[in-house]
């Protein structure tokens, strides 16, 4: 006998055989329409994480600026404080050779001399006192002033 294989035989098709074409046909709008929700699920986190991203990146640009112009200002207040070192060490080296030359005995008695006016043993000290001629000037132009302040009174 041979065996049909359903080559002769009219095609029918059944209703369990429609209701199982319409399952697969709705299974695959279904897994189609979750694939587009996921694919849109994912777009978002996606464009999220970009998002966040040009942020940090924004952060970190603006984070090297500032640090670029803190290290320059402080670069700045370093060669200022160099300098203000530099002339504290120089004026100190002043000071200490002024100190060396004042702490000589030769140097303290002269400083004596000119302050107290008095002469070493060798010496003569001759004074001259200017006093008495400035003294002498402010009487003239004392009397000067009161003489014109009388012929303005008088007028």
């Amino acid at each position: 006998m041979e065996i049909n294989r359903g080559e002769n035989l009219p095609k029918k098709v059944t209703v369990e055989q429609e209701n199982s074409k319409q399952q697969v046909d709705s299974l695959a709008a279904k897994s189609r329409k979750k694939s587009k929700k996921h694919k849109r699920k994912i777009g978002v986190y996606y464009s999220f994480l970009t998002f966040v991203l040009l942020f940090c990146l924004v952060q970190v640009g603006f984070g090297a600026i500032l640090n670029v112009s803190k290290i320059i200002a402080y670069k700045a207040k370093i060669n200022t404080m160099e300098k203000v070192r530099d002339e504290a060490e120089a004026r100190n080296k002043e000071l200490k050779s002024d100190i060396k030359q004042f702490s000589r005995t030769s140097s303290l008695e002269e400083i004596a001399r000119n302050n107290l006016k008095m002469a070493g043993e060798d010496e003569v000290l001759v004074l001259i006192n200017n006093t008495n001629n400035q003294d002498v000037n402010d009487k003239k132009s004392k009397h000067k002033k009161k003489v014109e302040n009388k012929d303005n009174t008088e007028q």
